[in-house]
């Protein structure tokens, strides 16, 4: 006998539930994003169960404490930034834009690990299709098993009698339980399979990879509690026209979130990136201007990268502001300083920049190298090829001083950089050989040093 039907409203943003419609959801602030849903009250909702073992409360003191056995991934850049590679058990969530390489290197993880039982779970491509790519990728697939299919419940019997040490579920979004009345992707189908995955994976002690879409803002696809279920959030980052990739590391319960791995994207596949550095330092003739190198610092991670500029007469009367890779609104911050403080003039000029790489770039020790860059560009004077940059710009026209300089100096001294350009209230800890540390006060004193 059906129940009585009544009507709410979820956010796409959060899973909030409300009994009315808002324009303005009351617990994430999202603007637009409540939606309609009938839900049957008083049917009895089919339970997913496992053949786990039963648990019992224990005190904490009695608990062994011990490292977690992981699970190797035959990847240098991905078991670092997980922490030393997977925890059996684990959940793991892997988004980013589409076609930026998440199925390509959920593949290449089977590919790489022969040996590891793999069950891949596909709700997007065909078998066929998974297939194809394996043999574009290369290498052997001989303990992975394909299995199409978007019914959790399908899925979980499956991996229950092959018992795998890996499993990975291509996509998220794709998959739909029957104890939820909604298509897949909404906010219910997402939160349902999420949790009996997450149940799953602790119960069995199988490590799951899940890989999620985001939206056009750059955020996960579906409720903000699917990043809270799973044990690791990983994202692409990247432009799709680029070679270069970025995995980030936002939430890690068996590691460092500070970590992030760089990955090329070639004809066979994500290739690792070791030394991301000697990709991103200049890659053309000596005696251009515009262009300044800057030392950067990403997480636990330093390396170096180009920033090009071009400064040129405003061709339409009114000056452009154009940055790929970096904060127009820092850009157009940067110039006023250089105008008001320094007394440049540039509010005529049109300025474009552009980070080497694709790389999008956040980190404000760049903000130095951008101003050498624009600057070198407006004089066409050419910065010497041996020379970096890290520093902070601020409102007052000051360098102010960056974090962990030490890293930045020896990624610096191992390229052969022979001079750095630091601001003059750094604290430096220990003593570089092979390279030159000048230290500046403020914009007019980086002038009469670089540009003399």
């Amino acid at each position: 006998m059906s129940g009585k039907s009544k009507t709410v409203w979820f956010c796409t943003s959060c899973g909030n539930e409300s009994p009315k419609w808002m324009g303005r959801c009351p617990s994430c602030g999202e603007w637009n994003t409540m939606v309609e849903k009938t839900l049957e009250s008083g049917v009895k909702r089919a339970r997913n169960t496992f053949s786990g073992p039963v648990h019992k409360p224990v005190a904490l003191k009695e608990i062994e404490s011990s490292e977690e056995t992981r699970i190797s991934l035959r990847n240098t850049e991905l078991n670092r930034i997980l922490g030393g590679g997977i925890v059996p058990g684990s959940l793991v969530l892997i988004g980013g834009e589409p076609g930026i390489g998440k199925s390509t290197l959920s593949l290449q993880i089977p590919l790489n690990c022969p040996d590891l039982k793999t069950l891949y779970v596909t709700g997007e491509e065909s078998i066929k299709q998974v297939k194809m790519r394996g043999d574009r990728l290369g290498g052997n697939i001989s303990d992975c098993l394909i299995f199409s299919e978007t019914r959790i419940e399908s899925i979980i019997e499956e991996a229950e009698s092959i018992r795998p040490q890996l499993m990975i579920v291509d996509s998220v979004q794709t998959m739909y339980s029957e104890s939820a009345e909604s298509t897949p992707g909404s906010v219910s189908q997402i939160k349902e399979v999420a949790a009996t995955l997450l149940r799953f994976a602790k119960e069995s002690g199988i490590a799951v990879i899940l890989i999620g879409h985001i939206t056009k803002d750059g955020y996960i696809a579906g409720p903000k509690i699917l990043e809270h279920i799973v044990d690791v959030v990983l994202q692409f980052e990247g432009d799709n026209r680029g070679s270069y990739r970025i995995l980030r590391s936002i939430k890690n319960r068996f590691g460092s979130t500070s970590e992030l791995a760089v990955f090329e994207m070639t004809g066979n596949g994500l290739r690792e990136v070791s030394n991301p550095s000697e990709l991103l330092i200049p890659m053309h003739e000596q005696g251009l201007s515009g262009t300044a190198v800057s030392a950067m610092l990403d997480g636990a991670r330093s390396f170096l990268f180009e920033v090009q500029a071009l400064v040129s007469s405003a061709a339409y009367g009114t000056a452009q502001r154009s940055a790929t890779g970096f904060d127009v609104r820092r850009l157009n911050m940067l110039l006023a300083v250089l105008e008001r403080r320094a007394g440049f003039h540039l509010s005529a000029k049109d300025v474009f920049l552009n980070m080497a790489g694709g790389l999008r770039i956040t980190d404000p020790a760049c903000d130095l190298a951008v101003v050498c860059a624009v600057l070198s560009s407006n004089f066409d004077f050419a910065i010497p090829p041996d020379c970096c940059f890290a520093g902070e710009i601020g409102l007052s026209g000051e360098i102010r001083p960056v974090s962990q300089p030490d890293k930045r100096i020896s990624e610096a001294a191992r390229l052969g950089f022979k001079k750095i350009y630091l601001s003059s209230f750094t604290k430096i800890d220990q003593k570089f050989e092979g390279i030159q540390i000048i230290k500046v006060a403020d914009i007019p004193a980086l002038v009469k040093s670089l540009f003399k």
